[in-house]
């Protein structure tokens, strides 16, 4: 065997050794980043449980000043009832946009009722509401850089080979999808 050999199949191992660890690091790398997405998700997951719970508690509050305001709290009590039973994060992404938009038509029911809106119950649950609104809002801010940066790794070159080998899916961001809920809430006396 002469040199010329040996250092073609020194170069060859050498860029063998080289592709085998590129992909064991790029298969890591989406490893963690999947793991931060679906953290990521959790994390807004616990505070829209949160909210959840309380939002019956709104509603009968609301429900004993305002009777006859059925249609907005039915929508309220539907929008929860279907984020709960949604089983991916799609739907239930979709389905947490009806919900601010719902949470949205109470509130403009509650401007109509003054002795409701002194009522000490109704304040600490729009408290409440207004501290997990907050908390949603920044997670959801958090989940959707993590969605980004780990949808932006899949599609480049040359990690989104890994990424269809692997079959690494695209994760969807958290988008308001209906124009209600982009406009201001009309608020009618």
């Amino acid at each position: 065997m002469d040199i010329i050999n040996i250092i073609i199949i020194a170069v060859v191992v050498i860029l063998l050794i080289v592709l085998v660890s590129w992909i064991i690091v790029s298969y890591n790398n989406f490893i963690r980043m999947r793991n931060n997405v679906d953290e990521s998700f959790s994390t807004m997951d616990v505070y829209l449980k949160k909210r959840f719970d309380l939002i019956p508690n709104l509603v009968n509050t609301v429900k004993g000043y305002a009777k006859h305001e059925a249609e907005a709290l039915e929508k309220t009590i539907a929008a929860r009832n279907m984020a709960q039973a949604s089983g991916d994060i799609t739907k239930q992404l979709q389905a947490e946009g009806a919900i601010s938009g719902a949470l949205k038509s109470i509130f403009a029911v509650v401007e109509s009722y003054p002795e409701l809106k002194a009522n000490a119950n109704f304040m600490d649950l729009q408290n409440k509401l207004s501290t997990l609104e907050e908390e949603i809002a920044n997670s959801r801010k958090y989940y959707n850089g993590v969605v980004k940066i780990y949808n932006t790794k899949r599609e480049v070159f040359p990690s989104n080979i890994i990424a269809k080998l692997f079959k690494f899916t695209k994760r969807p961001l958290y988008e308001v999808s209906d124009v209600e809920q982009r406009e201001n809430v009309k608020v009618e006396f």
